[in-house]
């Protein structure tokens, strides 16, 4: 379905550089779809035209129904979070009912898709958080039990929580960072998924001996068309269920696509998804 407008506001950027270069412009011309670019209500994995505009189109194998239960808002905090969420769970760290799982950095998109998918799929959630506020908005979220990565003590709590068993599965946001620690805190045969990293660390292979531990890396994009639809098969159902509810944290309009990336590099702790606004 062709848009009534033939221009549009949408951020740009044509240079390297930080948030700096992300450019708003106001006369881009609205992108027309063709075929197999669906004009549905709907959420997305990625689009063709660029998401940070009013209009983009995507590819139709991209795109899913968008439930009457969510709003745009909560539509814009699907794809990515859940689709990495179900893959670093269940398609790369095949985790079962009854398993534990440590979510580091729990308040966030990503986080706080995880703590929902594993307490619906029988999981115990441990998460992280950096604030009191999200410390709560992870304990509403599905996780059981959550700590506050931000004390310098916090993974001798884990410890003392997990007891000799260890956890089975840490989700990592910050694997540059928490790798190394990681590595103490699993169980015999526990793995580690590293969903996001900053930068390098040291650890000490022998710590993956121990345990007969895995660190495995986490990439939705490498997904097959079967992994990506049962995702989304997984997502759409949750949704029905109702044990499904994107959380959307910080709203930006489009002028302010910037700050929102200055924001996430120097943020205390996120609580939801970032979402920017039309």
């Amino acid at each position: 379905m062709a848009a009534a407008r033939s221009v549009m506001r949408a951020v740009r950027v044509f240079e390297f550089g930080g948030p700096e270069v992300l450019k708003l412009q106001a006369n881009v011309s609205v992108p027309d779809p063709k075929e197999n670019q669906k004009g549905d209500r709907v959420f997305t994995i990625g689009t063709i035209s660029g998401g940070y505009a009013e209009y983009a189109v995507a590819a139709a194998d991209r795109v899913f129904p968008l439930s009457d239960k969510l709003d745009f808002r909560q539509g814009a905090a699907l794809g990515i979070p859940y689709f990495t969420a179900y893959r670093a769970l269940l398609q790369k760290g095949r985790a079962k009912a009854g398993e534990s799982v440590l979510v580091h950095g729990a308040s966030g998109g990503v986080g706080i898709a995880t703590c929902q998918i594993a307490r619906a799929c029988g999981l115990k959630v441990l998460g992280t958080a950096g604030t009191e506020e999200g410390m709560d908005v992870v304990l509403r979220n599905g996780a059981h039990q959550v700590f506050n990565h931000r004390e310098a003590n916090y993974t001798d709590k884990i410890k003392e929580y997990t007891g000799t068993e260890g956890v089975n599965i840490i989700i990592e946001m910050l694997s540059n960072i928490n790798l190394a620690t990681d590595l103490q805190l699993l169980s015999c045969a526990g793995r580690v998924m590293v969903v996001g990293s900053r930068g390098p660390i040291e650890i000490n292979p022998r710590d993956t001996m121990s345990k007969e531990s895995s660190i495995t890396g986490v990439s939705l994009f490498l997904a097959t068309e079967e992994e990506m639809h049962e995702c989304a098969a997984a997502v759409l159902d949750g949704i029905e269920a109702g044990w499904l509810k994107p959380l959307v944290g910080s709203e930006y309009p489009l002028e302010r696509a910037a700050q929102a990336h200055q924001d996430i590099i120097h943020s205390r702790g996120a609580q939801g998804k970032m979402v920017l606004l039309p």
